[in-house]
Protein backbone atom coordinates (compact mmCIF):
# COMPACT_ATOMS: atom_id res chain seq x y z
CA UNK A 1 0.00 0.00 0.00
CA UNK A 2 0.99 3.86 -0.75
CA UNK A 3 2.96 4.46 2.46
CA UNK A 4 1.67 8.04 1.86
CA UNK A 5 -1.32 6.48 3.91
CA UNK A 6 0.63 5.90 7.27
CA UNK A 7 0.86 9.53 7.82
CA UNK A 8 -1.39 10.48 10.16
CA UNK A 9 -1.59 14.30 11.20
CA UNK A 10 -2.81 15.68 14.59
CA UNK A 11 -5.83 17.79 13.65
CA UNK A 12 -7.96 16.80 17.14
CA UNK A 13 -10.72 19.47 18.91
CA UNK A 14 -11.52 20.99 15.24
CA UNK A 15 -15.15 21.86 15.09
CA UNK A 16 -17.20 23.40 12.40
CA UNK A 17 -19.38 26.79 11.43
CA UNK A 18 -20.96 26.57 8.22
CA UNK A 19 -21.15 29.34 5.99
CA UNK A 20 -21.49 30.72 2.05
CA UNK A 21 -18.54 30.93 0.60
CA UNK A 22 -14.81 29.43 -0.41
CA UNK A 23 -12.53 27.26 1.75
CA UNK A 24 -13.66 29.70 4.53
CA UNK A 25 -11.64 29.03 7.48
CA UNK A 26 -14.01 29.58 10.32
CA UNK A 27 -14.18 27.91 13.26
CA UNK A 28 -17.09 27.34 15.96
CA UNK A 29 -16.19 27.30 19.43
CA UNK A 30 -19.15 25.75 21.24
CA UNK A 31 -17.97 22.14 19.63
CA UNK A 32 -20.34 19.62 18.55
CA UNK A 33 -23.71 21.31 19.33
CA UNK A 34 -22.73 23.93 16.24
CA UNK A 35 -22.25 21.75 13.58
CA UNK A 36 -25.43 19.94 14.68
CA UNK A 37 -27.52 23.29 14.77
CA UNK A 38 -25.25 24.84 11.22
CA UNK A 39 -25.65 21.57 9.32
CA UNK A 40 -29.47 20.88 9.50
CA UNK A 41 -30.12 24.70 8.85
CA UNK A 42 -27.70 24.32 5.97
CA UNK A 43 -29.75 21.22 4.75
CA UNK A 44 -33.17 22.17 5.53
CA UNK A 45 -32.98 25.50 3.83
CA UNK A 46 -31.65 23.44 0.55
CA UNK A 47 -34.66 21.13 0.47
CA UNK A 48 -36.72 24.08 1.20
CA UNK A 49 -35.92 25.64 -2.29
CA UNK A 50 -39.00 24.23 -4.83
CA UNK A 51 -38.67 24.01 -8.43
CA UNK A 52 -39.79 26.58 -10.58
CA UNK A 53 -42.39 26.52 -12.68
CA UNK A 54 -40.98 26.48 -16.00
CA UNK A 55 -38.32 24.07 -14.93
CA UNK A 56 -37.86 21.41 -17.80
CA UNK A 57 -40.02 18.23 -17.17
CA UNK A 58 -37.87 15.79 -18.91
CA UNK A 59 -40.13 13.01 -17.33
CA UNK A 60 -42.57 13.82 -19.93
CA UNK A 61 -40.87 14.69 -22.97
CA UNK A 62 -38.30 11.56 -22.96
CA UNK A 63 -39.54 8.09 -22.04
CA UNK A 64 -37.26 5.14 -22.22
CA UNK A 65 -37.94 1.80 -22.73
CA UNK A 66 -37.58 -0.93 -19.82
CA UNK A 67 -34.95 -3.31 -20.52
CA UNK A 68 -36.11 -6.85 -20.72
CA UNK A 69 -35.07 -10.15 -20.48
CA UNK A 70 -35.48 -10.40 -24.25
CA UNK A 71 -33.27 -7.28 -24.79
CA UNK A 72 -30.22 -9.20 -22.93
CA UNK A 73 -26.88 -9.73 -24.46
CA UNK A 74 -26.86 -13.24 -26.37
CA UNK A 75 -23.64 -14.94 -25.13
CA UNK A 76 -23.50 -17.28 -28.02
CA UNK A 77 -20.01 -17.20 -29.72
CA UNK A 78 -18.50 -15.77 -26.61
CA UNK A 79 -14.76 -16.96 -26.41
CA UNK A 80 -13.58 -19.43 -23.94
CA UNK A 81 -10.61 -17.65 -23.15
CA UNK A 82 -12.32 -14.11 -22.36
CA UNK A 83 -12.63 -15.01 -18.34
CA UNK A 84 -8.85 -14.86 -18.71
CA UNK A 85 -8.98 -11.21 -17.45
CA UNK A 86 -11.45 -11.23 -15.19
CA UNK A 87 -10.83 -11.06 -11.47
CA UNK A 88 -10.42 -14.25 -9.65
CA UNK A 89 -12.93 -15.05 -6.71
CA UNK A 90 -12.58 -16.56 -3.73
CA UNK A 91 -14.83 -19.51 -1.89
CA UNK A 92 -17.25 -16.91 -0.73
CA UNK A 93 -17.47 -14.91 -3.86
CA UNK A 94 -15.42 -12.00 -2.39
CA UNK A 95 -12.84 -10.67 -5.46
CA UNK A 96 -9.08 -11.67 -4.37
CA UNK A 97 -8.33 -8.52 -5.23
CA UNK A 98 -10.59 -6.95 -2.47
CA UNK A 99 -9.42 -9.16 0.10
CA UNK A 100 -5.85 -8.16 -0.89
CA UNK A 101 -6.50 -4.79 -0.42
CA UNK A 102 -8.31 -5.51 3.07
CA UNK A 103 -5.24 -7.69 3.94
CA UNK A 104 -3.10 -4.25 3.65
CA UNK A 105 -5.80 -1.96 6.17
CA UNK A 106 -4.81 -1.38 9.46
CA UNK A 107 -8.23 -1.45 11.61
CA UNK A 108 -8.59 2.24 11.49
CA UNK A 109 -7.73 2.20 8.02
CA UNK A 110 -11.14 -0.06 7.49
CA UNK A 111 -13.07 1.44 10.11
CA UNK A 112 -12.72 5.08 8.38
CA UNK A 113 -14.28 3.31 4.82
CA UNK A 114 -17.14 2.54 7.17
CA UNK A 115 -18.03 7.21 7.02
CA UNK A 116 -19.63 9.55 4.81
CA UNK A 117 -19.08 12.58 5.99
CA UNK A 118 -18.95 16.88 4.37
CA UNK A 119 -15.63 17.85 3.16
CA UNK A 120 -16.22 20.64 6.14
CA UNK A 121 -16.39 17.54 9.02
CA UNK A 122 -12.78 16.64 7.81
CA UNK A 123 -11.58 20.10 7.15
CA UNK A 124 -12.85 22.61 10.01
CA UNK A 125 -13.62 24.63 6.89
CA UNK A 126 -16.76 26.60 6.87
CA UNK A 127 -17.71 25.82 4.03
CA UNK A 128 -15.79 23.55 1.09
CA UNK A 129 -16.03 24.52 -2.99
CA UNK A 130 -12.30 23.30 -3.83
CA UNK A 131 -9.19 20.73 -2.97
CA UNK A 132 -6.42 22.32 -1.08
CA UNK A 133 -3.40 21.03 0.95
CA UNK A 134 -5.55 21.32 3.90
CA UNK A 135 -8.46 19.55 2.22
CA UNK A 136 -5.74 16.95 1.19
CA UNK A 137 -3.88 16.71 4.63
CA UNK A 138 -7.79 15.86 5.74
CA UNK A 139 -7.99 12.99 4.18
CA UNK A 140 -4.31 11.51 5.34
CA UNK A 141 -5.70 12.26 8.59
CA UNK A 142 -9.29 10.56 8.48
CA UNK A 143 -9.41 8.19 5.44
CA UNK A 144 -12.55 8.05 5.11
CA UNK A 145 -14.79 5.89 2.66
CA UNK A 146 -17.12 8.64 1.04
CA UNK A 147 -18.23 12.49 0.78
CA UNK A 148 -21.56 13.93 0.59
CA UNK A 149 -21.95 17.88 -0.92
CA UNK A 150 -24.61 19.94 0.25
CA UNK A 151 -26.00 23.25 -2.06
CA UNK A 152 -23.01 25.36 -0.43
CA UNK A 153 -20.29 22.81 -2.18
CA UNK A 154 -21.48 23.45 -5.66
CA UNK A 155 -20.98 26.60 -7.48
CA UNK A 156 -20.57 25.22 -11.40
CA UNK A 157 -20.89 22.14 -12.71
CA UNK A 158 -16.86 22.38 -13.97
CA UNK A 159 -15.92 23.40 -10.39
CA UNK A 160 -18.07 20.37 -8.37
CA UNK A 161 -16.19 18.51 -10.96
CA UNK A 162 -13.09 19.51 -9.58
CA UNK A 163 -13.65 19.23 -5.91
CA UNK A 164 -14.55 15.56 -6.49
CA UNK A 165 -11.71 15.11 -8.66
CA UNK A 166 -9.61 16.47 -5.94
CA UNK A 167 -11.43 14.69 -3.41
CA UNK A 168 -10.34 11.37 -5.05
CA UNK A 169 -7.20 12.05 -5.49
CA UNK A 170 -6.44 12.99 -2.00
CA UNK A 171 -8.29 9.52 -0.81
CA UNK A 172 -6.33 7.55 -3.50
CA UNK A 173 -3.14 9.11 -2.12
CA UNK A 174 -4.30 8.54 1.48
CA UNK A 175 -5.01 4.68 1.30
CA UNK A 176 -5.18 3.77 -2.50
CA UNK A 177 -9.08 3.62 -2.24
CA UNK A 178 -11.28 5.80 -3.87
CA UNK A 179 -14.40 7.49 -2.74
CA UNK A 180 -17.95 6.95 -2.40
CA UNK A 181 -19.15 10.83 -3.43
CA UNK A 182 -23.08 11.39 -2.65
CA UNK A 183 -25.67 13.69 -3.11
CA UNK A 184 -29.60 14.04 -2.31
CA UNK A 185 -31.03 14.42 -5.80
CA UNK A 186 -34.46 13.04 -5.77
CA UNK A 187 -35.41 15.54 -8.28
CA UNK A 188 -38.45 17.98 -7.11
CA UNK A 189 -37.79 20.29 -4.00
CA UNK A 190 -34.47 18.05 -2.78
CA UNK A 191 -32.65 18.47 -5.52
CA UNK A 192 -29.11 19.88 -5.01
CA UNK A 193 -27.58 19.55 -8.18
CA UNK A 194 -30.46 20.83 -10.69
CA UNK A 195 -31.23 23.81 -7.93
CA UNK A 196 -27.74 24.93 -7.72
CA UNK A 197 -25.96 23.34 -10.82
CA UNK A 198 -28.34 23.57 -13.54
CA UNK A 199 -29.03 19.60 -14.09
CA UNK A 200 -32.05 18.17 -15.17
CA UNK A 201 -35.76 19.68 -12.98
CA UNK A 202 -38.21 17.55 -12.11
CA UNK A 203 -41.71 18.09 -10.18
CA UNK A 204 -41.95 16.42 -6.72
CA UNK A 205 -42.25 12.52 -6.51
CA UNK A 206 -45.88 12.63 -5.48
CA UNK A 207 -46.61 14.23 -9.16
CA UNK A 208 -45.68 10.94 -11.02
CA UNK A 209 -47.10 8.73 -8.36
CA UNK A 210 -50.25 9.75 -9.54
CA UNK A 211 -49.80 9.08 -12.48
CA UNK A 212 -48.34 5.37 -11.88
CA UNK A 213 -45.69 5.03 -15.16
CA UNK A 214 -43.28 2.59 -14.23
CA UNK A 215 -40.96 3.77 -17.89
CA UNK A 216 -41.12 7.48 -16.37
CA UNK A 217 -40.07 6.44 -13.25
CA UNK A 218 -36.89 4.56 -15.12
CA UNK A 219 -36.49 7.79 -17.15
CA UNK A 220 -36.33 9.69 -14.24
CA UNK A 221 -33.80 7.79 -12.85
CA UNK A 222 -31.70 7.69 -15.65
CA UNK A 223 -31.71 10.94 -16.09
CA UNK A 224 -30.57 11.92 -13.04
CA UNK A 225 -28.28 9.34 -13.23
CA UNK A 226 -26.25 10.17 -16.28
CA UNK A 227 -26.62 14.00 -15.04
CA UNK A 228 -24.95 12.83 -11.63
CA UNK A 229 -22.32 10.53 -13.53
CA UNK A 230 -21.18 13.45 -16.06
CA UNK A 231 -20.00 15.47 -12.86
CA UNK A 232 -18.76 12.55 -10.80
CA UNK A 233 -21.64 11.53 -8.31
CA UNK A 234 -21.51 8.22 -7.99
CA UNK A 235 -24.36 7.74 -4.98
CA UNK A 236 -27.36 9.31 -5.11
CA UNK A 237 -29.71 9.60 -2.08
CA UNK A 238 -32.87 8.75 -3.49
CA UNK A 239 -35.05 7.03 -4.08
CA UNK A 240 -37.76 7.52 -1.23
CA UNK A 241 -39.52 4.66 -0.79
CA UNK A 242 -41.44 5.66 2.32
CA UNK A 243 -45.80 5.22 1.75
CA UNK A 244 -47.73 8.15 2.59
CA UNK A 245 -49.87 7.13 5.74
CA UNK A 246 -49.46 9.87 8.14
CA UNK A 247 -50.27 13.70 6.68
CA UNK A 248 -48.04 14.92 9.10
CA UNK A 249 -44.80 13.04 7.98
CA UNK A 250 -41.75 15.19 7.49
CA UNK A 251 -41.82 14.05 4.11
CA UNK A 252 -44.58 15.16 2.30
CA UNK A 253 -44.90 15.34 -1.68
CA UNK A 254 -41.01 13.75 -1.45
CA UNK A 255 -43.31 10.74 -1.60
CA UNK A 256 -44.92 8.80 -4.47
CA UNK A 257 -47.46 7.49 -2.95
CA UNK A 258 -49.66 6.51 -0.22
CA UNK A 259 -50.31 3.17 -2.21
CA UNK A 260 -47.68 0.55 -1.18
CA UNK A 261 -47.57 -1.42 -4.51
CA UNK A 262 -47.39 1.80 -6.49
CA UNK A 263 -44.36 3.13 -4.14
CA UNK A 264 -42.64 -0.21 -4.97
CA UNK A 265 -43.29 0.37 -8.79
CA UNK A 266 -41.69 3.57 -9.05
CA UNK A 267 -39.12 3.38 -6.65
CA UNK A 268 -37.75 -0.02 -8.36
CA UNK A 269 -37.45 2.02 -11.63
CA UNK A 270 -35.74 4.72 -10.74
CA UNK A 271 -33.48 2.46 -9.23
CA UNK A 272 -32.82 0.64 -12.41
CA UNK A 273 -32.59 3.72 -14.42
CA UNK A 274 -29.91 5.25 -11.79
CA UNK A 275 -27.63 1.87 -11.58
CA UNK A 276 -27.87 1.69 -15.41
CA UNK A 277 -26.13 4.90 -15.32
CA UNK A 278 -23.66 4.10 -12.94
CA UNK A 279 -24.96 5.82 -9.72
CA UNK A 280 -25.63 3.94 -6.96
CA UNK A 281 -29.50 4.34 -5.67
CA UNK A 282 -30.23 4.68 -1.88
CA UNK A 283 -33.43 3.48 -1.09
CA UNK A 284 -34.95 5.43 2.61
CA UNK A 285 -35.97 5.99 4.96
CA UNK A 286 -36.32 2.26 6.26
CA UNK A 287 -38.53 1.26 7.79
CA UNK A 288 -40.46 3.72 6.69
CA UNK A 289 -40.87 7.32 7.84
CA UNK A 290 -44.62 7.78 5.87
CA UNK A 291 -46.58 7.22 9.45
CA UNK A 292 -44.46 9.79 11.49
CA UNK A 293 -45.81 12.81 12.77
CA UNK A 294 -42.47 14.02 14.29
CA UNK A 295 -39.33 15.52 12.79
CA UNK A 296 -35.91 13.36 13.40
CA UNK A 297 -33.85 16.85 12.50
CA UNK A 298 -34.94 18.81 15.41
CA UNK A 299 -36.97 16.34 17.79
CA UNK A 300 -35.52 14.51 20.59
CA UNK A 301 -37.01 11.33 19.50
CA UNK A 302 -39.76 10.33 16.69
CA UNK A 303 -41.73 7.02 17.82
CA UNK A 304 -44.37 5.39 14.89
CA UNK A 305 -46.94 3.39 16.70
CA UNK A 306 -47.24 0.35 13.86
CA UNK A 307 -46.88 -3.15 14.03
CA UNK A 308 -44.77 -5.41 12.39
CA UNK A 309 -47.79 -6.84 10.62
CA UNK A 310 -49.12 -3.29 9.70
CA UNK A 311 -45.43 -2.99 8.41
CA UNK A 312 -44.98 -6.16 6.30
CA UNK A 313 -48.35 -4.74 4.54
CA UNK A 314 -47.05 -1.66 3.61
CA UNK A 315 -43.91 -0.55 4.32
CA UNK A 316 -42.10 -3.78 3.56
CA UNK A 317 -44.00 -3.74 0.28
CA UNK A 318 -42.53 -0.67 -0.89
CA UNK A 319 -39.23 -1.29 0.13
CA UNK A 320 -39.39 -4.89 -1.03
CA UNK A 321 -39.45 -3.39 -4.82
CA UNK A 322 -36.33 -1.08 -4.67
CA UNK A 323 -34.66 -4.32 -3.01
CA UNK A 324 -35.68 -6.72 -5.88
CA UNK A 325 -34.64 -4.39 -8.50
CA UNK A 326 -31.23 -4.63 -7.14
CA UNK A 327 -30.91 -1.20 -4.94
CA UNK A 328 -26.97 -0.63 -3.95
CA UNK A 329 -28.27 1.15 -0.64
CA UNK A 330 -30.52 1.27 1.74
CA UNK A 331 -30.81 4.08 4.08
CA UNK A 332 -32.29 3.37 7.70
CA UNK A 333 -33.81 5.97 9.29
CA UNK A 334 -33.91 7.38 13.69
CA UNK A 335 -37.07 6.36 13.94
CA UNK A 336 -38.43 4.34 16.70
CA UNK A 337 -41.31 1.50 15.67
CA UNK A 338 -43.28 0.35 18.50
CA UNK A 339 -43.71 -3.27 17.00
CA UNK A 340 -39.89 -3.40 17.17
CA UNK A 341 -39.96 -3.20 20.79
CA UNK A 342 -36.79 -2.46 21.95
CA UNK A 343 -37.15 1.88 21.79
CA UNK A 344 -33.78 2.25 19.40
CA UNK A 345 -33.91 4.47 16.80
CA UNK A 346 -33.89 2.04 13.73
CA UNK A 347 -30.38 2.78 12.76
CA UNK A 348 -28.94 1.41 16.35
CA UNK A 349 -31.37 -1.13 16.36
CA UNK A 350 -30.31 -4.99 15.55
CA UNK A 351 -33.89 -5.66 14.83
CA UNK A 352 -34.25 -3.55 11.97
CA UNK A 353 -31.03 -3.48 10.82
CA UNK A 354 -30.44 -7.25 10.59
CA UNK A 355 -33.34 -9.14 11.47
CA UNK A 356 -35.83 -7.29 9.06
CA UNK A 357 -33.79 -5.41 6.61
CA UNK A 358 -31.16 -8.52 5.78
CA UNK A 359 -32.96 -11.24 7.07
CA UNK A 360 -36.56 -11.15 6.43
CA UNK A 361 -36.49 -8.51 3.25
CA UNK A 362 -33.12 -10.26 2.12
CA UNK A 363 -31.01 -6.79 1.27
CA UNK A 364 -27.49 -7.97 0.59
CA UNK A 365 -26.30 -4.34 -0.12
CA UNK A 366 -25.18 -1.57 2.25
CA UNK A 367 -26.78 -0.31 5.20
CA UNK A 368 -26.35 2.87 5.63
CA UNK A 369 -27.39 5.44 8.66
CA UNK A 370 -29.41 8.90 7.76
CA UNK A 371 -27.43 11.46 8.82
CA UNK A 372 -26.81 11.22 12.58
CA UNK A 373 -25.82 14.55 13.11
CA UNK A 374 -29.62 15.18 13.61
CA UNK A 375 -30.82 15.77 17.52
CA UNK A 376 -32.64 12.55 17.56
CA UNK A 377 -28.80 11.00 17.31
CA UNK A 378 -26.27 13.41 18.50
CA UNK A 379 -28.61 15.11 20.81
CA UNK A 380 -29.35 11.96 22.59
CA UNK A 381 -26.31 9.49 22.31
CA UNK A 382 -23.12 11.27 20.59
CA UNK A 383 -21.10 10.52 18.39
CA UNK A 384 -18.96 7.86 19.71
CA UNK A 385 -21.59 5.88 21.04
CA UNK A 386 -24.39 6.16 18.48
CA UNK A 387 -21.85 4.98 15.96
CA UNK A 388 -20.62 1.72 18.18
CA UNK A 389 -24.75 0.90 18.36
CA UNK A 390 -24.91 1.56 14.34
CA UNK A 391 -22.01 -1.47 13.63
CA UNK A 392 -23.68 -3.67 16.61
CA UNK A 393 -27.04 -3.16 14.70
CA UNK A 394 -25.39 -4.44 11.25
CA UNK A 395 -25.27 -1.36 9.43
CA UNK A 396 -22.07 -0.87 7.07
CA UNK A 397 -21.78 3.13 6.62
CA UNK A 398 -22.42 6.31 9.05
CA UNK A 399 -23.24 9.12 7.57
CA UNK A 400 -22.40 12.54 8.88
CA UNK A 401 -21.52 11.45 12.85
CA UNK A 402 -21.91 14.81 14.59
CA UNK A 403 -18.04 14.58 15.26
CA UNK A 404 -16.03 12.57 13.23
CA UNK A 405 -12.79 11.63 14.83
CA UNK A 406 -14.97 10.65 18.01
CA UNK A 407 -17.00 8.23 15.90
CA UNK A 408 -13.87 6.79 14.50
CA UNK A 409 -11.84 6.42 17.91
CA UNK A 410 -14.90 5.23 19.83
CA UNK A 411 -15.59 2.49 17.16
CA UNK A 412 -11.59 1.54 17.23
CA UNK A 413 -11.96 1.05 20.86
CA UNK A 414 -14.99 -1.03 20.56
CA UNK A 415 -12.79 -3.21 18.78
CA UNK A 416 -9.61 -3.36 21.02
CA UNK A 417 -11.66 -3.98 24.70
CA UNK A 418 -14.18 -6.54 22.62
CA UNK A 419 -17.03 -4.60 22.38
CA UNK A 420 -16.79 -5.31 19.17
CA UNK A 421 -15.55 -7.91 16.53
CA UNK A 422 -12.75 -7.24 13.74
CA UNK A 423 -14.74 -9.91 11.79
CA UNK A 424 -17.94 -7.80 12.21
CA UNK A 425 -16.10 -5.08 10.65
CA UNK A 426 -14.40 -6.93 8.01
CA UNK A 427 -18.54 -8.17 6.88
CA UNK A 428 -18.82 -3.89 6.21
CA UNK A 429 -15.84 -3.43 4.85
CA UNK A 430 -16.17 -5.69 1.68
CA UNK A 431 -19.02 -4.85 1.05
CA UNK A 432 -18.05 -1.77 0.65
CA UNK A 433 -14.61 -2.21 -1.21
CA UNK A 434 -16.34 -5.08 -3.72
CA UNK A 435 -19.15 -1.70 -3.78
CA UNK A 436 -16.03 0.30 -5.00
CA UNK A 437 -14.44 -2.89 -7.40
CA UNK A 438 -18.06 -2.42 -8.78
CA UNK A 439 -17.68 1.16 -9.67
CA UNK A 440 -13.86 1.00 -10.99
CA UNK A 441 -12.59 3.39 -7.58
CA UNK A 442 -10.77 0.78 -5.60
CA UNK A 443 -7.37 2.07 -7.15
CA UNK A 444 -6.59 -1.91 -7.85
CA UNK A 445 -5.39 -3.68 -11.27
CA UNK A 446 -7.55 -7.22 -11.47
Amino acid sequence: MNNLKRMILSAAGISILFCGCGNNVERADNGESAIVESTTVSTEASEAESTSSDSTDAASEEIKELPSASQEESTEGTSEHEDVTSPQESDDGTSLSVKAVMEEMSLREKVCQMFIVTPEQLTGYGCVTYGDSVVQRSFMDIPVGGIILFAQNLEYQEQTSQLISACQDYAEESCGIGLFVSVDEEGGTVARAAQKLGTTSFSDMSYYGVQNDPEQAYNIGSTIGRDLSAIGFNVDFAPVADVNLNSGNELGNRIFSSDPEIVSDMTANVVMGLQDQGVCATLKHFPGLGAADGNTHYDNSVYIYRTLDELREAEFVAFSGGIEAGADFVMVGHQKISGVGDDLPSDLSYTVVTTLLRDELGFEGIAVTDAQQMNTIAGVYGSGEAAVRSVEAGIDIILMPADIRSAVDAVCYAVEEGRLTEERIDDSVLRILNQKAELGILGIQE
